[in-house]
């Protein structure tokens, strides 16, 4: 079981970081109306809250069908998020930074500061639901390295 849902995590993380790869490469199309922004940014705001709460069913609710299937229960996916994004699971400040979207698909960076005060910018896609909902597609975290002047 361990083996299997290292496997889902790996796979997941490799689909997350091609698709975010491909929107990172491409311009932005089209402007993203505010009321877009506010639903999208309160998804993640959302989530970020249910970690904090370590409540995983609610955390996991805002997960788009594609990561649900993968992880198949909220437990699951909570484990996964505690190992593979300590950032993401706790924060210790986060903003949001302009977004952006490609093919219906929002690509909502996120700054967040860990633990230990480094900074990391948190790539989120995101995907509108037949619900009206917008829900987590993927997540791709990648370091900001501080740089000397």
């Amino acid at each position: 079981m361990y083996v299997s849902l290292l496997l889902n995590t790996f796979n997941a993380i490799l689909i997350s970081l091609l698709a975010t790869a491909a929107l990172l490469a491409t311009p932005a199309r089209a402007e993203i109306e505010i009321e877009v922004v506010q639903l999208v940014q309160g998804t993640v705001r959302a989530q970020l809250a249910a970690f904090a709460a370590d409540d995983s069913e609610q955390a996991f609710s805002y997960a788009a069908p594609n990561i649900r299937a993968l992880f198949q229960t909220p437990e699951n996916f909570m484990a996964m998020v505690k190992e593979s994004y300590p950032v993401v699971y706790r924060p210790a400040n986060f903003s949001f930074l302009k977004p952006r979207v490609e093919d219906g698909v929002v690509l909502q960076p996120v700054q967040m500061l860990d633990s230990n005060g480094r900074s990391w910018i948190a790539f989120y896609t995101l995907v509108s639901h037949a619900s009206g909902k917008w829900l987590i597609n993927s997540c791709v975290l990648k370091r900001e390295i501080a740089t000397e002047i």
